[in-house]
């Protein structure tokens, strides 16, 4: 897969002008008000949040097995938007509808067509929360769909270093969106119009051009894209 810059466009669903279904995959604690998944399950067109339970006592197969459901009731195609553990709980979904029951799990893996995932954290070395060792360690199988990772330069959860190596297990395109600690809540990016743009590249439908504003009308510092961004 092609590196991302700001030329690009990857453009992974049908040419339909559909909007796809848009499963938002929170991790610890869910997302409450003011986080950017929140805002988006309510402006975007067919987004809805996975009700993964056990939100504080966070269980992998448990997790993994409500996503497969998710996913397997969507009526169109899906793009994946993960954030923190969630980004895990994807990547576990992968890696088991891969291995097993190839056959019968064909048609529910196509039925996804892009993730974007947002703010993984180390799982295996000292990570910040002991219960996110339940996720270890990090699956290693290549997604089989295009696929944005995206990192912050001063997120505590992992270094930028962590999220690229896990970026590029994955066969994953990374993209550097600042400082801007753990993509939450308390970063105050609201609406988060970078993440906005990732996803319109990955799925130009599912954003309303009402929801993106002119990139003419907003000042943000440049991010970094590509393999070679964050050091």
């Amino acid at each position: 897969m092609t590196n991302l810059n700001t030329a690009e466009t990857v453009s992974v669903v049908p040419q339909s002008g559909d909007s796809p279904d848009i499963l938002l995959v929170p991790g610890l604690h869910n997302s409450g008000p003011g986080h950017w998944q929140t805002i988006w399950e309510e402006r975007l067109p067919h987004a809805r949040r996975v009700d993964l339970g056990l939100w504080d006592d966070p269980h992998r197969n448990t997790w993994v097995g409500k996503l497969a459901l998710a996913i397997g009731r969507a009526e169109r195609p899906v793009v994946l938007v993960a954030h923190s553990l969630g980004c895990h709980v994807v990547a576990w979904w992968a890696e088991y509808e891969a291995a097993f029951n190839a056959a019968v799990r064909a048609a529910e893996l196509s039925l996804v067509v892009g993730a974007l995932l947002v703010a993984p954290p180390e799982v295996e070395e000292n990570p910040v929360d002991r219960r996110l060792t339940r996720f270890a360690p990090v699956p290693t199988s290549r997604f089989p769909f295009p696929t944005i990772v995206v990192a912050s330069r001063d997120d505590p959860y992992a270094s930028t270093g962590q999220v690229l190596r896990m970026a590029r297990r994955w066969g994953a395109q990374f993209a550097d969106a600042g400082a801007i600690g753990h993509v939450n809540a308390r970063s105050g990016i609201g609406d988060w119009q970078f993440g906005l743009d990732q996803l319109r590249r990955l799925a130009p439908a599912a954003v309303p051009a009402a929801v993106v504003p002119d990139p003419a009308a907003i000042t943000l510092p440049p991010p970094a894209f590509g393999w070679g961004a964050a050091r």
